[in-house]
């Protein structure tokens, strides 16, 4: 039988609790500045975004947006950048392994060792599906009801090296926010002396904070989506099923969306 009180009211694991309070300053100021130069700053550009959007004499469904977009006129410039973007978001990611490591946290305590392979990519695909139709579902929802934007994920020109620019982003942005915003926040989070579900709402409010452009729709589906991912590494201590399950859905998004654009109906 499923303990729930353990899946809704967990403790804290283990006593993680920086007892310095000199120590947790740092820690302040470690996280500040980490999430300034990387999603903390992407939050706050976002929600200029909602503002900018929110002003302008049309609805917010009338207005578009994209997320992966040319960076060059030249084709070869232009998948170099986009390699470069997949590489900026891979650092961002080891960034906060190593200030893991450097606080003593090695790679199995936050799941990211090679010991369950095949378990965690079932678990990954498992969990792919459980977020990625519903929040299919609730996007058009969104759009239709005026709380989102259009959202373009790919305005890529058709050429050879497009499903592979695409392919990289989609690794690269589940990677930096899996291990930013879970692995790495709320494990601080536990050293600054937060409750699990403190942590896990401050966590996914941060992942919502960064899709703010997207819309209000956008913001909510991404806390739902944070507070389901968060709990599940809180309860299991496994990311690498949410770095995969994060890689599938935004692959569907990015590359499927190139391939269905202009020939379906129903995608705005």
């Amino acid at each position: 039988m499923v303990d729930l009180r353990a899946w809704f009211a967990p403790e804290r694991p283990g006593d993680d609790l920086l007892p310095d309070p000199a120590q947790r300053r740092l820690v302040w100021i470690e996280l500040l500045i980490v999430f300034a130069i990387t999603l903390g700053l992407s939050g706050l550009s976002s929600l200029v975004s909602l503002v900018d959007a929110l002003l302008r004499p049309v609805a917010l469904n009338q207005q578009s947006v994209a997320i992966n977009v040319p960076q060059a006129d030249l084709g070869l410039l232009d998948f170099i950048k986009q390699l470069l973007g997949a590489i900026r978001l891979t650092a961002w990611g080891a960034l906060g392994l190593y200030l893991l490591y450097r606080a003593g946290t090695r790679l199995h305590q936050v799941g990211l060792d090679g010991r369950r392979k095949g378990r965690d990519a079932a678990a990954g695909v498992g969990l792919a599906a459980v977020i990625g139709l519903p929040g299919l579902v609730f996007y058009l929802v969104g759009h239709a009801i005026g709380i989102n934007l259009a959202v373009a994920p790919s305005t890529l020109d058709d050429s050879w090296w497009r499903p592979v620019a695409l392919t990289l982003l989609a690794a690269g942005n589940a990677w930096a926010e899996e291990v930013l915003v879970v692995g790495y926040l709320i494990t601080r989070l536990r050293h600054l002396g937060f409750r699990e579900n403190s942590s896990l709402l401050f966590a996914a409010v941060v992942r919502g904070s960064y899709h703010l452009y997207q819309g209000f729709g956008g913001f909510i589906g991404n806390v739902v989506m944070g507070l389901v991912f968060g709990r599940v590494w809180q309860r299991t201590g496994r990311l690498w099923p949410l770095v995969i399950a994060h890689t599938l859905l935004d692959f569907v998004a990015f590359v499927g969306y190139s391939l269905l654009r202009g020939k379906v109906s129903w995608l705005p």
